[in-house]
C-alpha cells in the first residue's frame, strides 16, 4: 500500500522512495487555507505601501527643507497597529500563530488535534471579547468628542478599527476551529500550519 506524496515532508523524499511513494505518512494533511485571505493580503500590502510613502516623504522633506512631517507620526502609529491586527488575522487563518511547539507537536494525533482546537477556541474567545469591549471605547470617543493629540481628528476614526479587526480575527479563528473539527480522527494539524506540498 502506498501513500500519496502530499503526505510526505517534501517532494525530494517522495522521489527517494520506491515508485515515488512512501508506505508511512510523515506529515498529516492540514485544513485548506481559505481563499478569502486575499482581503488580509491586500490590506497588508496597502498599509505597508502607505507606511513606506509616509517615511519616504518625511526623508525628502527633512533633507530638502530641514523640517519634517511631525504630524504623520500619529498616522504611522495607527497604520502599524492596523498592520499588526491584519497580519494577526492572516496568521490565525493560516494556523501560523505563536505556539509552544513542544506541546503542539508531541503526543498522539488526537491530542494534537484537541490542542489545536483549544488554541483556536481561545483565540476566538480573546478577540471576541476584545471586539465587544472595544465597541464601548469607540462609543465613548464618539460621545465625548475625543480628538487625537497630534492632528486633532476625532479619536473614533482610529479606535473604530479595533472592534472591526478584532471581529475579523475572531471569525478567522472560528473558521480554523471548524476546519480542525472536520479533520479525520487519525489526522492532526501539521506544525506551523504549512500546507502539505502537492505533487505536480
Amino acid at each position: 500500500m502506498t501513500v500519496p506524496t502530499d503526505t510526505l515532508h517534501s517532494r525530494a523524499e517522495a522521489e527517494e522512495a520506491p515508485g515515488g511513494a512512501c508506505p508511512i505518512p510523515l506529515v498529516a494533511p492540514v485544513p485548506d487555507e481559505p481563499r478569502s485571505l486575499r482581503i488580509e493580503d491586500w490590506l497588508t500590502v496597502g498599509v505597508m505601501a502607505l507606511l513606506a510613502l509616509i517615511t519616504f516623504a518625511n526623508v525628502l522633506v527633512r533633507y530638502f527643507t530641514n523640517s519634517s512631517f511631525a504630524w504623520t507620526e500619529e498616522i504611522s502609529v495607527f497604520l502599524m497597529i492596523v498592520l499588526a491586527l491584519v497580519a494577526g488575522s492572516a496568521a490565525v487563518a493560516r494556523n501560523q500563530h505563536i505556539r509552544i511547539e513542544y506541546f503542539a507537536e508531541s503526543g498522539s494525533p488526537a491530542r494534537r488535534r484537541r490542542l489545536a482546537q483549544l488554541g483556536a477556541a481561545m483565540v476566538a474567545l480573546l478577540f471576541g471579547l476584545m471586539a465587544v469591549l472595544s465597541v464601548r471605547v469607540v462609543w465613548d470617543d464618539y460621545r465625548f468628542g475625543e480628538t487625537s493629540p497630534g492632528i486633532g481628528v476625532p479619536q473614533w476614526w482610529y479606535s473604530g478599527w479595533l472592534p472591526l479587526l478584532s471581529a475579523l480575527i475572531t471569525l478567522r479563528a472560528l473558521g480554523l476551529l471548524r476546519r480542525f473539527s472536520r479533520l479525520p480522527l487519525h489526522e492532526s494539524p501539521a506544525a506551523g500550519g504549512a500546507p502539505a506540498e502537492r505533487a505536480p
